[in-house]
């Protein structure tokens, strides 16, 4: 029987790598379609030799994205952007690139298709984020209507972009903006869940079609999770509960910045929505994935923030 491949749009990514090496260790051939294949070289080890192969593919290409599913049996899109800059616009990439994901891997005849999305998702978001993601769930249905779709909460891991963000952010300032007062409600999700339940997923049998919220065993407040951040670096900060109004214009400023914002006006509306699964869905536990425990990984990655440590590369 000959190996299967399995196309990753987006495997340089965060949830990528530990998707592209969960998959290499089930024995599937991958190809880690990207926009810069140099850039995810370092994915190589975690396969067999010629097992892991990173291609060229932007998911706003035709060609290039039909070239990186020609004779694949699975197509992954884990393809996404936290904030919009040059071309790399929402609705560029979460629902134009979706869309044309799905409609390549139809086209080309892939047996199965996964597409991650994200928990809040919906066309009446006030997050432009969300309400991509949205229309991108429903271009992948359209294209690809046995598509399965993953709705994660945040996700948490040694190079994540959001308690290593906010980590960063206590290192610099005496202060951390509680966004709405802190009340918003998020059940984060560690990465290498996720990486096993998108792996199950393309394994399972009998699941076309299906929408499924992954979230980790505990729900926390934002203002939680700052206090938890901030008692794992040994640091103490003003916890300042902020108007999401008020946030506005410095956040507007920062998007001014040549460099990669720390917080934009868009993902301040996001901090405002609830983030959690709704439990009308299935989740990590109805693929047999034991949810981890937030307090199980983040200590040992947050201890590089602490006094003398060195901070993780942004």
């Amino acid at each position: 029987m000959s190996t299967p491949t399995a196309t990753v749009f987006g495997g340089s990514g965060f949830v990528g790598r530990y998707t592209v090496g969960e998959l290499a260790r089930r024995g599937y051939r991958v190809r880690v379609a990207v926009r810069r294949p140099e850039r995810a070289l370092f994915l190589k080890p975690m396969g067999d030799v010629g097992q892991v192969t990173p291609v060229a593919a932007n998911v706003r290409d035709d060609a290039s994205v039909a070239a990186a599913v020609e004779g694949a049996d699975v197509a992954i899109n884990l393809v996404g952007v936290l904030y919009e800059a040059g071309a790399q616009r929402f609705q560029a990439v979460h629902t134009e690139g979706a869309g044309r994901i799905a409609q390549a891997a139809a086209t080309a005849g892939v047996e199965r298709m996964v597409h991650v999305s994200a928990i809040g998702a919906a066309p009446d978001s006030p997050a432009a984020y969300a309400r991509s993601k949205a229309a991108g769930e429903e271009a992948v249905r359209e294209a690809f209507p046995d598509a399965v779709v993953i709705r994660p909460s945040i996700v948490f891991g040694i190079e994540d972009d959001f308690l290593n963000r906010f980590a960063w952010i206590a290192r610099l300032a005496p202060a951390i903006p509680l966004i709405g007062g802190g009340n918003t409600r998020f059940q984060p999700v560690y990465v290498g869940d996720v990486a096993a339940g998108v792996a199950r997923i393309v394994e399972e049998s009998g699941i076309s079609g299906r929408t499924y919220e992954f979230g980790g065993p505990e729900v926390f407040s934002f203002k939680e999770l700052m206090e938890t951040m901030l008692r794992h670096i040994g640091r103490r900060r003003l916890l300042l509960p902020v108007p999401g109004i008020l946030a506005m214009l410095p956040a507007g400023l920062m998007e001014l910045s040549p460099f990669p914002p720390m917080l934009t006006r868009d993902q301040i509306r996001m901090l405002e929505c609830d983030n959690v699964a709704s439990g009308d869905a299935p989740g990590l536990a109805d693929l047999g994935v034991e949810p981890t425990p937030l307090e199980a990984v983040a200590p040992g990655y947050l201890a590089r923030y602490r006094r003398g440590g060195r901070p993780a590369g942004r």
